[in-house]
């Protein structure tokens, strides 16, 4: 790309990045040009689509999350790890509204390494006893989901909130606090399906 090109994208990542964390996913994307300096034009033959967009400027949010699935997989403790890869996740959506938005509408299926060492994270911690036995991938897109509710709903009045709903809901998928569950859980297209309608 020649370098007014180049500068162009940065600006148009940098709007991007800023009023998606502070507004969400749906800011207009004729305000994200106008924000960056450039025509929607411009912004289009840059990003095509709205997703593009959101692909480029979530890939390092992307990278973060597979960066603390390792560490998950690397601590001593399985539930520990699995326990701080949600809460590492859940810090993420609480800093900024954008991912909140992306990670409450995409469920972890496959993909990017992310959903494969999610996987682990949650077969490690099942292995290990500290996890119920029966909990999904699928499973942890809605508490995912859950968690992304409670910060859109209460990023105002009480910004901390959704750290007690996390715990509530670690609590309840910790082994010893198992009991049958009323029926199977959803296939990644359902999952996907449903978040996509969110």
């Amino acid at each position: 790309m020649r370098k007014d090109a180049v500068q162009n994208r940065e600006r148009l990542l940098r709007a991007a990045r800023q009023l998606f964390a502070d507004r969400g996913l749906d800011v207009p994307l004729d305000e994200i040009a106008r924000v960056a300096g450039v025509s929607i034009g411009t912004l289009y033959n840059r990003f095509p689509t709205r997703d593009a967009l959101v692909e480029a400027v979530f890939a390092d949010r992307r990278a973060t999350v597979a960066d603390l699935a390792e560490r998950a997989l690397a601590a001593d403790d399985a539930w520990d790890g699995f326990a701080g890869f949600l809460t590492g996740v859940c810090e993420l959506q609480a800093a900024d509204l954008g991912y909140n938005d992306l990670a409450a509408r995409t469920a972890p299926v496959d993909g990017d390494r992310g959903p494969a060492l999610m996987i682990e994270i949650v077969e490690r911690a099942q292995r290990a006893g500290t996890l119920r036995g029966d909990v999904t991938l699928t499973d942890l897109a809605f508490v995912i989901w859950g968690v992304a509710a409670t910060i859109a709903a209460t990023r105002q009045t009480a910004p901390g909130a959704w750290r007690r709903h996390l715990a509530l809901m670690l609590d309840g998928l910790r082994a010893g606090a198992a009991r049958p569950l009323p029926g199977p859980p959803m296939s990644a297209g359902q999952a996907g399906a449903a978040l996509r309608d969110c």
